[in-house]
């Protein structure tokens, strides 16, 4: 995903954001529209959802859907993840609607042309969240999540499962199954991914 030059500022996108009926991302002064998303990838975000909005009850914390919007202070960015936990007492920015400043863990599902941001340029931005124990992306190609978990000392470690896998969330103290995430999720081949 590129972004053309810089053109407006934090609070110009706040009031279209306000105004408008579209969601609408938010990066170094770019705001980028959030397109509607082909069946397999609306399949994916809803189970995946669900999967983590049992292991989130067990922990006493709160899933959020695709609606709610993550600002990052510190590099600026507004974005509207796929997925959101949070553990523990939530924090808002005083904006409207109210952006969450402290997620535990976050998760994006591809497509063809947020891929590359979602792994690369967006990530790096999500490092910059204090609160941020893990981040979840999830393939909209195939059965295959790559999964990443800050360490103590502050590095990432990336673990890969496909198929029938599962990864370990350790904030949540449980399993993601691939098998859960990907149920009934038909890839379409040759079909173009449009989010």
């Amino acid at each position: 995903m590129s972004f053309p030059a810089p053109t407006f500022t934090e609070a110009e996108y706040l009031a279209l954001e306000r105004a408008s009926q579209q969601k609408h991302e938010f990066v170094g002064g770019v705001i980028v529209a959030m397109a509607g998303a082909r069946p397999p990838h609306n399949m994916l975000g809803a189970n995946v959802t669900s999967a983590l909005v049992a292991l989130a009850k067990q922990q006493g914390s709160a899933t959020m859907t695709s609606d709610q919007r993550v600002h990052v202070p510190s590099t600026g960015l507004y974005a509207y993840p796929d997925v959101s936990v949070a553990c523990g007492e939530r924090r808002y920015d005083d904006n409207d609607p109210p952006s969450l400043l402290n997620p535990t863990l976050l998760v994006e599902v591809t497509s063809d042309s947020t891929e590359d941001y979602d792994r690369g340029t967006k990530f790096l931005h999500y490092q910059a969240i204090a609160s941020l124990a893990e981040y979840v992306i999830v393939s909209h190609r195939e059965a295959r999540i790559d999964h990443f978990r800050r360490l103590e000392s502050g590095q990432w470690l990336a673990t890969t499962r496909t198929n029938d896998g599962a990864i370990e969330l350790s904030a949540l103290r449980g399993l993601l199954n691939l098998a859960d995430v990907y149920f009934g999720v038909v890839f379409e081949e040759g079909r173009p991914e449009r989010r």
